[in-house]
């Protein structure tokens, strides 16, 4: 079982299929083992003042995205938010409530114990630096750097786990945090797939646009009859690892229903990123969890999904959906973990 991010507090920023739930269902949960919550009052408290030290050196892993060692504090740490730039990247600048890809090492000032680290589980984390969702040292700390750029951090218990720290990650409530992070990419309501065009060739396939602004593509219904099987074509292919059934995803997705061409949802119209596990996603609309396996991350993919691997008879109620429909999906799948 993969162990969870000591970090994560609550999913935030999640947008599920009909019938796939909230933020609450297991869906957020792609993976196990303790996640310590901040503590109720770390989001309460004023924003923190940011210094630029004292920061304990880094001693080896000096490259980005190298697993560092990072020496124990000297001295009493400092009340504010210490935050360096170790490693000034040349990337977008990352924005609260931005999703973003990480490495990091987590450890506590006094002793230089690490409780937490991405790198040996050799799998980044994908988290929204939104209130409630991440500790807010990170939320505070991350906001305005640059992807591409490794950042330092010392974050007092005020805004990291509080006056209760995470007794299941050996955090005590007076414990300065020390973290070294890799920013790798982040990610937003206007982020899009990037790849190669692929054409789409079928007539009696459905048309995607090929857009990468941010916005809904097009996707267009022909008159023709649905395929009896799943389909899943590139309309945007990038060189990304490919998703594993294992995994969640972070996608943006537009769904239509194929006899009438309407949406019945959207990331876009939302406003807001979806985040969900492949194998949560095989109990609500098979079709989307298998055509989305395979595929390769950075990727545009059109999904025509019958509706015995969809909602069958059982389409949520009052939606555009009907029994029996075939549904089609573009999904731009951002990032995987």
């Amino acid at each position: 079982m993969r162990r969870r991010s000591v970090l994560i507090a609550v999913p935030a920023g999640l947008v599920t299929l009909a019938g796939c739930g909230d933020s609450d269902s297991s869906s957020s949960k792609a993976s196990a083992s303790p996640s310590p919550s901040p503590s109720s009052s770390a989001s309460t408290v004023p924003p923190p003042k940011l210094v630029d030290g004292p920061l304990p050196a880094i001693t080896a892993g000096t490259k980005f995205d190298e697993k560092p060692t990072v020496a124990k504090g000297s001295g009493d740490p400092s009340k504010d938010l210490a935050v360096k730039t170790v490693i000034a990247g040349g990337g977008k600048a990352v924005a609260e409530g931005d999703f973003v890809k990480v490495n990091y090492l987590g450890q506590i000032w006094s002793t230089a114990k690490v409780f937490d680290n991405s790198y040996d589980r050799k799998t980044s984390l994908v988290i929204q630096l939104a209130q409630g969702g991440i500790i807010d040292g990170w939320r505070y700390g991350l906001a305005g750097r640059k992807v591409g750029s490794r950042v330092e951090m010392a974050i007092p218990p005020t805004w990291g786990y509080g006056t209760a720290g995470s007794p299941q990650a050996g955090i005590k409530g007076t414990d300065t945090l020390v973290f070294v992070i890799d920013i790798q990419d982040s990610f937003n309501a206007k982020s899009s797939a990037k790849g190669s065009t692929v054409a789409q060739s079928d007539a009696d396939l459905p048309k995607v646009g090929t857009n990468t602004d941010g916005k809904a593509p097009s996707v267009t219904v022909p008159k023709a009859d649905p395929p009896k099987k799943l389909v899943s074509n590139y309309v945007l292919e990038s060189d990304g690892a490919v998703v594993k059934e294992a995994q969640s995803i972070l996608c943006q997705f537009k769904g239509v229903v194929w006899s009438t061409g309407k949406e019945f949802e959207s990331t876009y119209s939302q406003g807001r990123l979806s985040q969900f596990a492949i194998k949560d996603m095989e109990s609500v609309v098979k079709g989307l969890a298998q055509g989305i396996t395979g595929k390769k991350v950075g990727s545009r993919i059109m999904i025509v999904a019958p509706a015995d691997l969809a909602y069958g008879n059982t389409p949520p109620s009052g939606g555009a959906i009907k029994k029996g429909d075939t549904l089609v999906f573009s999904v731009d799948i951002l990032a995987a973990m």
